[in-house]
This record gives C-alpha cells, sequence and structure tokens, in this order.
C-alpha cells in the first residue's frame, strides 16, 4: 500500500498556507493568460509550434519531474543506495541525446501531432490504432498515480483528507489545461521546475549538514550498509549479490538501452513538448537542454534519500513503521522551518501537478487526434476538435481519479512506474527503431510486433516472476528482465513477419526512414540557431561526456 505514517504530520502555519495559495494563484493566471493565444486545436495541442527551446527544454525536464519521480527516485536512494544513480546518467541522458539528434528531424519534419500518428504513417492503420489505445490508456495510469500518491502525502503532512486534496490539485490541472491547451500547461512546467528546485535544495543543504556533511554521510551509509551502497558498478557482476537484484548486462541492456530508449524517444508526454518547439532547431535541442539539469538531479532527489537513512534508520524495516517512500517527508517533517516548509510543500506539490499535467496534456491530444478524429468522427471543423479536447482534458483528469488506485498494491511508487514502462514503451520503442532504420519493415510487422512485445513483457512479468518461475531478486530487476524479454520477442516477431508479408512502396517512406528526406527536414536554422553553444551535436555529446564524468566518484 503506498501510505505514508501519521508521524509526518508538519507543522504548518497560516505563511505556508499563503505561500501555497500564491502558487495557485499565479497557476490559474498562466492558464489565463496562456488563453489568449488558443484560437485552433494546434494552438490548443502543441502551442501552434511556437515556443523557444529555453522554455520547452525546461519544460521537458519538469513534464518527468513529477512527484512520483521525487518521491520514488529518493525511495530508491533510501533502498538501492548509489545504484539508483543508474536511472539518470545511462538510464536517461543517452536516450535523450537520441531523441534529439537522430528521432526529433523525423518527428517534426512529418509534421505529426503526436508519436502514435508517426506509426500511421509509417506502418498504417493498425498500429495507428494499437499504440494509441495502449497510450491513452498507460496516460491514465500514470496521471493516475501522481494524483493518488499527492492525496496520501497531503493527507500525511498536512492532514487534508483525501479527497480534498484529489479535489483540489486535479481542479487545477483541469482548470490551466481546459483554459490555456499545452501552452499553459509548458508554463506553468517551466515555473514549477524553479519551485520544485527551490524546495529541493534547502532539504538537501540542511540535510547534509544534520548529518555531518558528505564524509559523515558516506561513513554511517558504509558502516551500517557496507561499502557497495555508495557505489554504482561493485557487486553487479554476473552472478554477484547487490541491493538492486539485477547485474551490469540488465542494467546496461535493460535500463540503460531498452527501457530507457523505450521511455525517452517514444514516451508522448515528453516528445509533446518538443513538438510544440517553433522550429527544428529548437525541437532538437529540446532533449539536449533538458539533458544537463537531468544530470545533476540526483543530487537534489537521491541524496535525500540517503540522508533520510541515516535520519531514520528504521525506513523501510517494517511494513507498520516508516517505508522508503516516506524518505523525502521524513526530511521535511525534521530539517524545515515555517515558510521554508511551506515552500517545500508547495513544490511537492507542483510536481505531483507537472507530472500529471504532462500525461493529461498528452492523453487528450492522442485521445482526440489518434482516436476520436481518425476512426470516430472524421472530418469535422476545428473547432469542433478544440471543443472536443477540452472536454477529453476532463476526462482524462476525472479517469485518472479512478485508476490511481491501482497503484495501491506498489509500496515503492518507482517499482510501479517502471512496470508501466516495460509493459507499454518498450514494444513501442522496438516499433519504432526497427521500422525507422529498415525500409523492407512491413505495416504488419509493426502491429504484431508492437501486440507481442507487449504481451511478452506482462507474460514474463504476471506469471514467470511473480508466480515464481523464475528467480529474480527483486521487482526492479524483473522490470529490467521484462523490458529484455519485450525487445527481443518484439524483434523477432518483426523480422518474421517482415519477411513473409509486403513491405510498403518507397517512395511512402520518405522523412519516415533513416536515409530518406522530406519537405519539413529541409528546413533552414533560424536567425541565431547556427551559433556554436547551440549545435546539437555539441549539446548531445557534451551531456554524455558530463553524465559519464559523474560516474567516476561512484565508481571507485
Amino acid at each position: 500500500m503506498i501510505t505514508l505514517a501519521e508521524g509526518l504530520r508538519l507543522p504548518t502555519n497560516g505563511l505556508d498556507y499563503t505561500i501555497l495559495a500564491l502558487y495557485f494563484v499565479v497557476v490559474l493566471g498562466i492558464g489565463f493568460a496562456a488563453k489568449r493565444s488558443v484560437k485552433t486545436s494546434l494552438d490548443f495541442f502543441l502551442s501552434g509550434r511556437s515556443l523557444p527551446a529555453w522554455v520547452t527544454g525546461l519544460a521537458f525536464v519538469a513534464a518527468n519531474l513529477g512527484a512520483t519521480e521525487i518521491l520514488g527516485m529518493a525511495a530508491n536512494g533510501a533502498q538501492y543506495g548509489a545504484y539508483t544513480v543508474h536511472w539518470y546518467w545511462i538510464g536517461a541522458i543517452p536516450a535523450m541525446v537520441f531523441l534529439g539528434l537522430v528521432m526529433m528531424p523525423f518527428y517534426y519534419g512529418s509534421k505529426v501531432r503526436s508519436v502514435p500518428e508517426f506509426l500511421l504513417h509509417r506502418f498504417g492503420p493498425s498500429s495507428h490504432l494499437l499504440s494509441s489505445v495502449i497510450f491513452a490508456v498507460s496516460s491514465v495510469l500514470i496521471a493516475g498515480v501522481n494524483l493518488y500518491a499527492m492525496a496520501i502525502v497531503l493527507q500525511a503532512l498536512l492532514g487534508w483528507p483525501q479527497w480534498v486534496a484529489i479535489v483540489v490539485a486535479g481542479f487545477f490541472v483541469l482548470a490551466y489545461i481546459t483554459i490555456g491547451g499545452l501552452s499553459s500547461a509548458i508554463y506553468n512546467e517551466v515555473l514549477q521546475f524553479f519551485v520544485i528546485l527551490a524546495a529541493l535544495i534547502p532539504l538537501t543543504v540542511v540535510g547534509l549538514k544534520r548529518v555531518g556533511g558528505w564524509d559523515g554521510l558516506t561513513d554511517s551509509l558504509t558502516s551500517s550498509h557496507g561499502d557497495a551502497f555508495l557505489t554504482a558498478w561493485k557487486g553487479t557482476g554476473i552472478g554477484e549479490g547487490n541491493p538492486l537484484g539485477a547485474n551490469w548486462l540488465t542494467i546496461v541492456l535493460g535500463l540503460g538501452f531498452v527501457m530507457s530508449f523505450g521511455y525517452w524517444t517514444t514516451n508522448f508526454a515528453e516528445v509533446q513538448r518538443a513538438l510544440s518547439a517553433k522550429n527544428l532547431s529548437a525541437a532538437k535541442r529540446t532533449p539536449l537542454i533538458a539533458a544537463f539539469p537531468k544530470i545533476f538531479i540526483p543530487l537534489v532527489v537521491v541524496v535525500p534519500g540517503l540522508i533520510a537513512l541515516v535520519m531514520e534508520p528504521t525506513l523501510g524495516k517494517s511494513k507498520d513503521g516508516l517505508q522508503y517512500n516516506d524518505a523525502i517527508p521524513v526530511l521535511m517533517r525534521d530539517l524545515l522551518p515555517n515558510g521554508v516548509l511551506g515552500i517545500a510543500v508547495t513544490g511537492l506539490l507542483a510536481a505531483f501537478m507537472a507530472g500529471m499535467a504532462a500525461n493529461v496534456s498528452s492523453f487528450n491530444t492522442v485521445f482526440t487526434n489518434d482516436i476520436w478524429a481518425a476512426y470516430l468522427k472524421k472530418g469535422r471543423e476545428d473547432a469542433y476538435y478544440l471543443k472536443t479536447g477540452r472536454v477529453v482534458t476532463a476526462v482524462g483528469v476525472l479517469t485518472g481519479m479512478g485508476t490511481a488506485f491501482i497503484a495501491a498494491s506498489f509500496s515503492n511508487i518507482m517499482n510501479y512506474l517502471q512496470t508501466l514502462f516495460s509493459f507499454f514503451n518498450v514494444p513501442l520503442f522496438v516499433v519504432f527503431i526497427i521500422g525507422m532504420f529498415w525500409k523492407r519493415t512491413s505495416a504488419a510487422a509493426g502491429f504484431w510486433g508492437l501486440l507481442s512485445g507487449t504481451v511478452a513483457a506482462m507474460v514474463n512479468y504476471f506469471w514467470l516472476y511473480k508466480q515464481g518461475i523464475i528467480a529474480i531478486p527483486s521487482d526492479q530487476g524483473a522490470n529490467f528482465v521484462s523490458s529484455i524479454v519485450a525487445f527481443v520477442v518484439g524483434a523477432l516477431v518483426m523480422f518474421v513477419v517482415t519477411m513473409v508479408t509486403k513491405p510498403k512502396p518507397v517512395e511512402s517512406l520518405a522523412g519516415l526512414v533513416y536515409g530518406t528526406r522530406s519537405p519539413g527536414m529541409e528546413e533552414l536554422p533560424a536567425e541565431g540557431d547556427d551559433a556554436w553553444y547551440r549545435k546539437p551535436a555539441l549539446l548531445g555529446w557534451g551531456a554524455i561526456a558530463l553524465a559519464a564524468l559523474c560516474y567516476i566518484p561512484f565508481s571507485l
């Protein structure tokens, strides 16, 4: 059960609630300001493709930095130690760079409105409809996780009943997206990014001071959990044991390649931010700009999890006591004075709303354009689809409330999210990557590869792992294996089906397969985009080099 201990109630006062109320006012103000630019469905769903790269870049990283990420990665830090940095430096940065340098020219150049729409052009309606349904389901599931987790946190920290927390946060997300569309969501995500940092940085600094600095932290954890707990690779040899329950092969292939590339390159909640950029150059730079703050997020998310483990050694030791998900709330309770406490609560709420808004805004786009307009109500005027998008936003929020309780069986939020990613994003990735680099791949192969990969991941997790047929030390390890299974099965099925079916005509693949170009991909850079410090290749390889350097202190 995703619950927080009753002993976490915070001593909030009028100053803290004033800060929280001020934040809500600003959020709605941004929504009303963005409303003036919403004239068409393209404005509502993709901000009219008009936003600068720095805005979409910060929104890109903020959309991922939801409270499930904050609570979940802090929980992973407390549970798995320094092994958690793999989710960032090998499990995010390479894939974000690949998205910017390799895949965005195809997405943006083809002028699609969504990731599933790209599959429509590459493989046809069967793959398009299946991927749209899969993405719509996964979006409301993940949005529900944010909403449910937020309600639990606010109940424990502030004493709010769960239904009050759900209604308050759900209402504000619904209001500002319905009013201002994606522009409202993105500009709020930029605000939320800085609010989240304003909450987490003081928590980390004060926490380190309380435990005697970095040396005091490492000495305490080394004596209680051993040397390997603060290293990223020790104990990851094949056949060796470690808290993560995964070896270097499953980390590199399962997390670093399959899960990571599957999430960052096909998850429309992220890609949508890049598609809203003002030109191809800005779209390519969006994930590359986001990669740099992403590299340093472990300092304010994973490190607090380690600090909480020192301050509360009983964390996660018993079902009735403090759980790993309590790491951030424990520090908020024990370290922060009023005023700063209000900023921290606001930051946590901002994180929940950012994560939920990202999934709701992508859900309304996919449902409206890829399901409703493509198969149910074709050929209506643009105003009809704009109105439909606003109605579907409300449906997404309400559905997210209903699906939230599915997460209740997972004691670590990130375990649940990674399970969803292995089911839905990895099969999408294998279809994308093979279809994008192999012209011969047929339309039927796309459909059966997507379906078989999804089924294979579910069979591995629910039957082979949960029924004890194969022994895997942890849920996270099982997710890595499920991802590899989904990728391998999907790829094999695509190869076999391609060999026995007719491929699409080569002339229909322009701009959809590597080595071909479409008119949209010939776009010249805008003034200033050709400056050396804006070169996508420099940004991308610079981010990878910096991430590799960050591994050095955790590899000795």
